[in-house]
């Protein structure tokens, strides 16, 4: 168990899908009320060619799309990627809270810490790629690093993951 609980990221759900391989999609809990919420994962594309995530669906939610966050003139702005976002060959692109996300709207129910959010994303060339979100605690900043958890990041004696 130990073991497992060290090396979360080789215990987490990894997808493959044509020359793609997702992991570590995660999102947060939300509060009664909430419409809206991030949902976030790494996709390492190992191919020639590059593939465009163009969205999703999921019973969780009326539509999930793909979101940008950036900073215009000392803003924070968020907006859809109407094309979608590229991840172009040899390269891993990582969406994360602040930047490329998934914007799940229209919440069917809120989402509860240790929660599995089965979701279904759509790629361009991939197609439709099925798959599961672990809803970490309402403040995490990844997987396993949420309200209560471990922040793998700064774990005793400097060992980094």
């Amino acid at each position: 168990m130990l073991c497992c609980f060290l090396a979360a990221p080789a215990c987490a759900q990894e997808v493959k899908a044509g020359d793609l391989v997702i992991t570590q999609a995660w999102s947060r809990a939300t509060p009664g009320g909430a419409k809206i919420a991030g949902g976030y994962l790494t996709i390492e594309n190992k191919g020639a060619t590059a593939d465009r995530l163009l969205g999703g669906s999921g019973e969780v939610a009326g539509k999930i799309e793909v979101h940008e966050m950036a900073m215009n003139n000392g803003v924070m702005t968020m907006r859809p990627l109407d094309g979608g976002l590229t991840i172009d060959p040899g390269k891993t692109v990582k969406l994360a809270p602040g930047g490329y996300h998934l914007m799940f709207s229209d919440l069917k129910k809120p989402l509860r810490q240790g929660d599995k959010v089965p979701v279904t994303l759509e790629f361009e060339k991939a197609g439709k790629v099925s798959l599961s979100f672990d809803v970490q605690g309402v403040g995490a900043q990844g997987p396993g690093a949420g309200s209560g958890g471990m922040d793998m990041k700064k774990m005793p004696g400097g060992a980094k993951m």
